[in-house]
């Protein structure tokens, strides 16, 4: 299954205690960093890694710390978002519940060549069960000297807590997160100016996701060309994937990137192939917010190569053919799945989440809803089709942040994919409506 960079010890018996943790290796990037390195030489072994975002957009991390305003006598913090609410997405509670000492390693680490002396852990409010693993992880390496003043002698101090959220999806947005940290209404900020030069407290700020973090201390210990050689072209490293679906073995794989999508679906190792046997139909291949493909194109891009687990491979082709890896939420549907009623449950999600603060957000997550509504419920028009794709682009990009995008792509590429199964259901809305009705790739045909 290739190597294991996060998971190598996971089900190591009591991995998530301090004991375990440094008998396997733990805590020893600190001790590195912290003793023979300056904070400028962990940043550029970030940037020759090649390590990306791991929550979503994929921008390089070491560039991200490189813009980090440094005033004199500002503080610096770092933030990490554990804010994990993308539909389909549930690698990092999985990782935080079972090894949280690998992120609280992280998170020295990475203050530390950040320059920060206070961080947080904003961690999503419905998970205060892994709240509690962390405040108990955190107090362990308080006592053993790895947090709090001068830490292992080498004159560096941090405090690190842990914040819960309200449960918003919104916080997931870093300059929202960033608000509600600061005890406010989780409303995204105008950018700019951004965060790295205002953020949390209006200082100097670095948002980065949980699994971003936790792959810093491999990259400091076995250093970023090791980390480098790893994956393929610009997607280094491995990854962590939650997988979901019409599948045999649903649960949280890392694989180096690169892996075939096919292989990823079918082989024993991950996903081990379709539940029941049944025939793939589609794949969102990167958490609920991007576009879904049809199973021709999630194996193949349109110039019929084979499709990779990159960040590359999945975007080839755009929005057309293509889709993105997102934050990893590898969601599979079966032949005997609905796209329409699937797109209307995302629909339904972005409209309720939306914070309001942007009209095209606000009233078009709405509109998309009702429509997608009344087209699974046997009430559509044939223009509703052409309304939802209108709709889709009046959204996108008109928005202060990426949710009125992550709203508008999974409708507009259910619609370019699977626009008969739209038709179907509003040709026939009384087969389409009956239990169990499925469309099976005949516009004219009824089935059931």
């Amino acid at each position: 299954m290739g190597l294991k960079i996060l998971t190598e010890h996971i089900n190591v018996p009591g991995i998530e205690t301090l004991e375990v943790y440094r008998k396997h290796g733990g805590y020893k990037s600190v001790e590195k960093a912290l003793k023979t390195m300056s904070p400028e030489e962990v940043v550029e072994e970030v940037k020759t890694s090649g390590l990306r975002g791991r929550g979503g957009a994929g921008f390089p991390t070491g560039m991200k710390w490189s813009f980090l305003a440094k005033p004199e006598g500002v503080p610096r913090y770092l933030v990490c978002n554990a804010d994990e609410s993308e539909p389909g997405t549930f690698k990092d509670r999985w990782f935080m519940e079972k090894n949280p000492h690998a992120l609280v390693e992280g998170m020295i680490t990475s203050s530390y060549a950040l320059g920060a002396n206070t961080s947080y852990i904003y961690i999503r409010g419905e998970l205060l069960f892994v709240l509690r693993i962390l405040e108990k992880a955190i107090a362990e390496a308080y006592a053993a000297g790895l947090l709090g003043k001068n830490i292992l002698g080498s004159g560096y101090d941090l405090d690190l807590h842990v914040a819960p959220g309200g449960g918003a999806y919104i916080c997931g947005e870093e300059t929202a997160l960033l608000e509600s940290l600061e005890g406010k209404r989780g409303n995204p900020r105008n950018k700019p100016p951004f965060p790295a030069v205002k953020g949390l407290f209006q200082s100097p700020t670095v948002v980065n996701n949980v699994e971003t973090i936790a792959s810093v201390p491999w990259i400091v210990n076995n250093t970023g060309a090791e980390y480098a050689k790893i994956g393929v072209g610009r997607s280094t490293g491995t990854k962590l994937i939650s997988a979901s679906g019409n599948i045999n073995n649903p649960g949280v794989f890392e694989i180096e990137l690169g892996v075939p999508v096919e292989e990823f679906i079918y082989s024993d190792q991950y996903c081990g192939g379709i539940w029941k046997g049944k025939q793939l139909k589609a794949v969102v291949p990167g958490g609920s917010s991007v576009p879904i493909l049809p199973a021709n194109l999630i194996l193949k891009t349109a110039a019929g190569e084979d499709r990779l687990m990159s960040y590359e491979s999945l975007s080839d082709g755009g929005f057309v053919s293509g889709s993105m890896l997102g934050s990893g939420a590898f969601i599979v549907f079966d032949e005997d799945q609905c796209i329409v009623r699937n797109t209307w449950n995302y629909a339904r999600f972005y409209h309720h989440e939306s914070c309001g603060q942007c009209s095209p957000c606000r009233e078009g997550t709405g509109w998309m809803e009702k429509v997608l509504h009344r087209i699974e419920y046997g009430h559509g028009h044939q223009q509703d089709i052409d309304l939802l794709v209108s709709v889709a682009k009046q959204i996108e990009g008109n928005t202060i942040c990426p949710l009125g995008d992550a709203a508008a792509w999974p409708v507009a590429s259910a619609v370019r994919h699977f626009r008969d199964e739209f038709e179907w259901h509003i040709r026939h809305p009384k087969e389409a409506t009956a239990p169990g009705a499925v469309y099976r790739g005949q516009l004219d045909a009824v089935t059931a």
